[in-house]
Formats: structure tokens, C-alpha cells, sequence
């Protein structure tokens, strides 16, 4: 197999991982009467932004990822990478099926240290990644001040 070949096959893993395990979670963990029962603050956008929003960050997101990983597969980008995906993926179950949305707004607040992190070590070595997670880490910086007004609004 050629480097390329081995280079392309990597890439698709990082997709199929991020993508398809998003796209599981969402499944799994989708808003439901609960939520729809949540009082909201006048900044929630409509539900139909989250999916279409979310596909396009988790491409970026595998992308980033990608590119750490061909570079380093045991460098700090790597670990906190792998450290933001595994707080991504903790937020839904958390918030929509624990029902736990202040210890969710825990989770959402160390996701973007974890992204803002990420951000900071590849700045110098691999701009592009660094690149990459700037949608990602203002969209979890909205989502966190969401989360955080949900919170407020329905404490009891």
C-alpha cells in the first residue's frame, strides 16, 4: 500500500469516526419532550441549524484530527484532540438524556478549554489545524453560553 494510499485510508477513519460517531450520538441522545418542555432564552436558534452546523464541524473537526495524527501520533495536539472528541461526545448524553444540564455546562466549558487548547499547540507547527477549530471552538463557545441560560432559566 502506498503512503498516500495509507494517508487517504486514515482520513476516512477520522471521518467515519467523528462523523458517524456524532451522528450516533445525536441519534441516540435526540431532543426529545423534555428539552421541547425547557424554557429557552431568546437566542436559541430553531432546531433544524444544529444538524446541518454540527455535520460541517465534525468534518472539520476529523480533518484537524487528521492532520495531527499524520505529524504525531503521540503529541499534545493528539491528546487534546482525542480529549476534546471524548467531551463532544459526553455533552448529549449529559444534557439530553441525563437531564443534567448544569453538569453539562461543566462538560461544554472544559470541551472548549480542551478545543481552545488544541488551538494554542498548533498554532506554531500546524497552522491549518489550528485553522480548522476556529468555527468549532466559537459554536461551542455560543452552545456553552446556551447551555449556561438553559441552565438559569429552569433551575428549581
Amino acid at each position: 500500500m502506498t503512503s498516500r494510499m495509507k494517508r487517504l485510508g486514515a482520513l476516512i477513519l477520522f471521518l467515519l469516526l467523528v462523523v458517524g460517531g456524532g451522528l450516533a450520538i445525536g441519534i441516540l441522545t435526540a431532543p426529545g419532550e423534555w428539552y421541547a418542555g425547557l424554557a429557552k432564552p431568546p437566542f436559541n436558534p430553531p432546531g433544524f441549524v444544529f444538524a446541518p452546523v454540527w455535520t460541517v464541524l465534525y468534518v472539520l473537526i476529523a480533518i484537524a484530527g487528521w492532520r495531527s495524527f499524520e505529524q504525531d501520533r503521540s503529541s499534545a495536539p493528539m491528546k487534546l484532540w482525542w480529549a476534546q472528541l471524548a467531551l463532544n461526545f459526553l455533552w448529549s448524553p449529559v444534557f439530553f438524556a441525563a437531564h443534567r444540564i448544569g453538569l453539562a455546562f461543566l462538560v461544554i466549558v472544559a470541551l472548549l478549554a480542551a478545543i481552545l487548547a488544541f488551538v494554542a499547540t498548533c498554532w506554531r507547527k500546524d497552522r491549518p489545524a489550528a485553522l480548522l477549530f476556529a468555527p468549532y471552538a466559537a459554536w461551542v463557545g455560543f452552545a456553552a453560553a446556551l447551555n449556561g441560560a438553559i441552565w438559569q432559566l429552569n433551575r428549581q
